[in-house]
């Protein structure tokens, strides 16, 4: 008797034709428009203005060459009036306001590393500026193998560049750019001079 009422079988269910709204092109909706970085979204927020060394991140051309560069007269600056350990605080302190202002910045732009976020170089060279000599030879060297180091990703940068995310990671693997840099300026400076 399953599927019969009083003798006679049960009617199919009524299925209702699917709105053509709430169908497959629903699920095939493009994503919303994610903003472009520009002068009115750099100053939009402070984080935007800080995570894009205040516009230097919207170079057309090497933003991140472009954000290591102005580290050299931050690094200048600085020098002149704070000792090595209140420096080292100072960077320490970009690097804590870095993994904030990157985080906000890559949400709003729905990219966690968004190429024109420039404050890891900023912040990672002028840790590497501080442990160098102060000597344009030597810091430019140190810029050189920063950005190879930067560009190319080698072990273990790589790994958790791909691994980390949000504003920590941006930071991060900038700052094991710079140990490598560190490293390799120290192994010179031992073995070679």
């Amino acid at each position: 008797m399953d599927g019969q009422i009083d003798g006679l079988p049960a009617p199919e269910p009524e299925v209702q034709p699917i709105p053509k709204s709430e169908g497959p092109e629903l699920l095939a909706q493009p994503e919303p428009a994610r903003p472009r970085p520009n002068k009115n979204f750099v100053r939009s927020h402070p984080a935007h203005f800080i995570a894009f060394g205040g516009g230097v991140g919207l170079s057309p051309v090497a933003p991140g060459t472009a954000g290591t560069l102005v580290a050299f007269p931050l690094f200048w600056m600085f020098a002149l009036f704070l000792n090595p350990v209140e420096f080292l605080l100072l960077i320490v302190a970009l690097f804590i306001i870095g993994i904030w202002a990157c985080s906000v910045t890559g949400k709003a732009l729905g990219d966690h590393d968004h190429g024109g976020m420039v404050w890891d170089e900023i912040t990672a060279f002028l840790l590497i500026l501080l442990f160098t000599p102060h000597d344009l030879r030597w810091q430019a060297c140190a810029f050189l193998l920063f950005r190879l180091f930067d560009i190319i990703k080698p072990p273990p940068i790589r790994y958790y560049d791909r691994t980390l995310r949000g504003g920590f990671g941006v930071m991060f693997d900038d700052l094991l750019a710079a140990f490598l840099t560190l490293l390799c300026l120290a192994a010179w400076k031992a073995f070679v001079i």
